[in-house]
């Protein structure tokens, strides 16, 4: 099976607070069901009031982030599944519960494990 990301910026998602509540559970469920499914790997959310920093390979510790990625924030899952088909079809059902896009891209596979 392959792993896929899921994904969103943080400002995809333009909901009111009165429907923050509802795009909660909603996104709560689909979280829930993968589980049930035994797709769900892993998920979460970016902190974006904690800053990145950077480790060097003689272990220096930098803040700051790469360039290209200084905009990395939102939402991300990460399933485990059969096809690209499943994978997007899991993504529509988050897109849905979130009320923004998902971007989706595939792991490559590990041929260690």
């Amino acid at each position: 099976m392959t792993k896929y990301l899921i994904s969103f910026p943080s400002g995809a998602m333009d909901v009111s607070a009165e429907d923050l509540p509802a795009v909660s559970d909603a996104s709560h469920a689909v979280v829930e069901e993968a589980k049930r499914a035994g797709v769900w790997v892993f998920g979460g959310g970016i902190d974006e009031s904690v800053p990145p920093v950077l480790v060097d390979g003689d272990g220096t510790v930098t803040a700051g982030t790469y360039p290209q990625t200084r905009q990395i924030e939102g939402g991300y899952t990460v399933l485990e599944v059969p096809s690209r088909a499943e994978a997007l079809e899991w993504a529509a059902k988050i897109a849905v519960a979130c009320r923004c896009a998902q971007e989706v891209r595939e792991f490559q596979l590990d041929p260690a494990g």
